[in-house]
């Protein structure tokens, strides 16, 4: 990502098991991230949880020139309410590190920060970093009797092509569907806040998505769907994909 390249998403698509998550990592924590870990009843997604928020530290504070401690974490304002519950965003600079550096960063994030989004789930953890408001998600694929009933949320225009979809592909068709739609609403910093019925994200017509942004499916392997969308992007996301934090 740089001035020359604002469209292009840098992407890390992770194993959560495969994230380091020892003692010096989750002193890394801050009591927010802790705190929601706790509420956590299963282990397992506890877990996830954790190496997620470790992943993310570490990313941004590698691009940032911080130790994943020093990050400070804030939201925007929700466009639906104008309650800090929007999109997630740096806040200030405890380190002094970012003086000087270039403008363009989320409002009230330090100079040079980018704009970034966090998803999980299925033992997977997606981050995406952007010079632009960027949301991502990723899921397991549901069972077919899920992806039934969740399909009837869906924008009608999309509920027909999840019909014309043979019943042993419509899991993964739905995922790919609600992927797509999560990561456009976490772009918008509204999230489930706004109902899944009212935006088009599916493929058969692509003049019909929502204005202002891209939005791209993401290659996560047969179990799982993934997607990215990018404020101001044209056609389609471009985006660099990692598999690893090295």
């Amino acid at each position: 990502m740089n001035a020359q390249d604002p469209g292009t998403v840098e992407l890390w698509l992770l194993e959560a098991a495969a994230v380091p998550v020892g003692p010096a990592e989750l002193d890394g924590l801050d009591e927010e991230e802790h705190r929601r870990a706790g509420r956590f009843v299963r282990d397992a997604d506890r877990e996830v949880y954790l190496a997620a928020h470790v992943a993310l530290r570490h990313v941004l504070g590698r691009r940032l020139g911080l130790a994943p401690a020093e990050l400070v974490f804030g939201r925007e304002p929700c466009p639906g309410c104008a309650e800090p519950h929007g999109r997630p965003r740096l806040a200030g600079d405890p380190a002094g590190a970012l003086d000087g550096a270039t403008a363009g960063a989320p409002a009230g994030a330090p100079a040079g920060a980018p704009h970034f989004s966090l998803s999980h789930g299925g033992g997977r953890v997606l981050i995406g970093l952007a010079d632009a408001p960027v949301g991502v998600d990723v899921e397991p694929l549901p069972s077919a009797d899920s992806a039934e009933v969740l399909a009837t949320t869906l924008h009608p225009g999309e509920q027909a092509e999840l019909a014309d979809v043979r019943p042993a592909d419509r899991p993964g068709a739905f995922a790919r569907l609600w992927t797509r739609k999560e990561a456009y609403l976490k772009g918008l910093g509204i999230g489930l806040g706004r109902p899944p019925a009212a935006d088009y994200l599916g493929t058969a017509d692509p003049g019909r998505r929502p204005a202002g942004w891209a939005v791209t499916d993401v290659p996560a392997g047969p179990r799982h769907a993934a997607a990215v969308a990018l404020a101001g992007g044209g056609a389609a996301v471009g985006y660099r994909l990692r598999h690893s934090l090295g």
